[in-house]
Parts: structure tokens; sequence; C-alpha cells
């Protein structure tokens, strides 16, 4: 039977789920670079980054380094999943969660006006009953 995941808790860069290569794309796709315009960063030819995110093979420490930097995600996440990776992206809300957000602020208005109205009613007992 298959476990069910929670996409909520499940890491998709840890080290259960991706590989260096997989690391690599995610924080390059993160980073709105091609692998053309990393690979120039790098100084490296294309190919060579190709075999990297493809898990052919791996870069040198000197070349980790500079990844990681260009990458803006730390050296352990890039190696392990475990550190500093790429920002989550921001999901944009389905059309049912908008249906639903707008029916609570509709019910937050109405307390709203509610109280305003009880507000008014008490304040005019008070000035009544100071005559």
């Amino acid at each position: 039977m298959a476990e069910k995941v929670n996409n909520e808790d499940f890491d998709w860069f840890g080290p259960d789920a991706a590989t260096f290569g997989d690391r690599v794309v995610g924080a390059r796709e993160n980073s709105n670079m091609t692998q053309g315009q990393l690979s120039r960063r790098l100084g490296i030819k294309l190919a060579t980054l190709q075999a990297w995110e493809e898990d052919r093979s791996e870069p040198r420490a000197n070349k980790l380094q500079m990844l990681s930097g260009m990458l803006n995600v730390s050296l352990p996440w890039l190696l392990s999943g475990q550190g500093i990776g790429p920002d989550e992206p921001i999901q944009e809300p389905v059309q049912n969660d908008i249906s639903i957000i707008l029916l609570e602020m509709r019910s937050i208005k109405t307390q709203m006006n509610q109280t305003a109205d009880r507000l008014s009613r008490l304040e005019k007992q008070l000035r009544l009953a100071q005559k």
C-alpha cells in the first residue's frame, strides 16, 4: 500500500526525493537562468553543466563553491538537500480558495456592521440616560 505524503511536510529537494542534479536544476530555474547562462558564468562547457544536472558527473570543489554562490544556495543544500535552498515558489490561490476567502470577508464585514449598529444603540442609550 502506498504511503500518503503531505505536500506541506514533504521536502521536494531533500535527500530522499532529489539528487544533486535535481537540486542544481531547481536552484538554477529558481534563479531564472538557462543552462547556457549558468555555464558561461561558471566558465564551463554547456555539456559539463548538463552532465551535472543529469547526475552523470559532479563538479570539483572550486566549481561547487562557485555554483552555490551563483545560485544563492548553501553548499550543504546542494550536496544533501539540508541547509539553505531556493525560496519556495508562491502558489497562486485556486478559484475555490478565492471564493472561500471572499465568503469569509463578507462574513467579517457583516459582523462589523452589526457591531457598529450595537455600538450606536448603546451610545444612544447612554445619552438618553444622561439627560
